[in-house]
């Protein structure tokens, strides 16, 4: 029952944040989608530690673990959009292209820099000892 109780506060977490970004936008007409503005405000939060990652992990690994099923509607909701993906598909593409490269790119530069940071760390410590 204690688990439950975790995962809805957590769930809760960052569903208020979700709600946050979308009202700033909303308030504010920012020409930037409100759950981005959310991410970015998770950021913030984690990075200045206001938010911690064991408040929230457990629900945000879950949703990383099933990823690939909340694509299924932006998937039906192209279908609709057939006559500008004719018109303008070569557009499309290579946006998503760039994005998915910029996207491989932040990934792999921050994993490595992580590996790194822990091979230093493991140094340190092998050198203290």
């Amino acid at each position: 029952m204690k688990q439950i109780w975790k995962i809805i506060l957590q769930l809760l977490i960052l569903v208020l944040i979700y709600q946050l970004g979308n009202w700033i936008v909303h308030v504010s007409h920012l020409k930037i989608p409100g759950n981005v503005l959310g991410l970015m405000i998770l950021l913030v939060l984690l990075w200045l530690k206001i938010i911690k990652i064991d408040q929230i992990e457990l629900v945000a690994g879950f949703l990383l673990k099933h990823l690939g099923f909340f694509f299924i509607p932006i998937s039906v909701g192209l279908m609709t959009l057939g006559s500008n993906l004719l018109h303008k598909g070569l557009y499309f593409l290579l946006i998503l292209v760039i994005s998915a490269f910029i996207g491989l790119l932040t990934a792999g530069k921050t994993t490595q820099a992580v590996i790194k940071k822990k091979e230093k760390a493991a140094d340190y410590h092998d050198h203290a000892i």
